[in-house]
């Protein structure tokens, strides 16, 4: 069976939504359908209908998350002695190489824990397969959906 990479804060991440979705929203959504089958006729309750959808959804949740921490391949980016060069786990500073570019910063993580809004990028993603390998001040070049973007690395961390 395939192992799945995750960080040591990716696997507590997915460990609290899978603590949540447990002890608080299947318990709700339970309830939810008891008051929904209260009210009589289920083939015409919206309610009833959209919390069996809310129950399919969770469950399916909790199914997804407890197969991934079970094949998960915990790995601690701070036990990590893989400086100068980009591998899974690192923050990587980048710069674009455009007039106005300003610094981004991104971890590279697993594909379950990838989240844009946090700067945490995905290890299947094409960025991140061109960091990979790379060390501080290499240049990188890769096709994105939008076309050549080419970027420099100004640092590499591991935390």
């Amino acid at each position: 069976m395939t192992r799945i990479p995750l960080t040591k804060s990716g696997v507590e991440r997915l460990r609290a939504e899978l603590e949540r979705l447990k002890k608080t929203e299947r318990p709700a959504v339970i309830e939810a359908i008891a008051e929904a089958r209260a009210h009589g006729d289920l083939k015409e309750n919206a309610e009833y209908h959209a919390a069996r959808e809310q129950q399919g959804f969770i469950e399916g949740r909790i199914h997804e998350l407890e197969s991934a921490l079970g094949n998960a391949r915990e790995i601690d980016p701070s036990t990590l002695d893989a400086a100068p060069k980009v591998v899974f786990g690192a923050h990587v500073t980048l710069l674009e190489d455009a007039e106005g570019a300003e610094e981004v910063r991104w971890q590279i993580v697993g594909d379950l824990e990838a989240d844009v809004k946090e700067r945490r990028l995905a290890i299947t993603s094409p960025l991140a397969r061109a960091l990979i390998g790379k060390e501080e001040g290499d240049v990188v070049e890769f096709e994105a959906p939008n076309g050549t973007r080419v970027y420099e690395i100004l640092e590499v961390a591991y935390r």
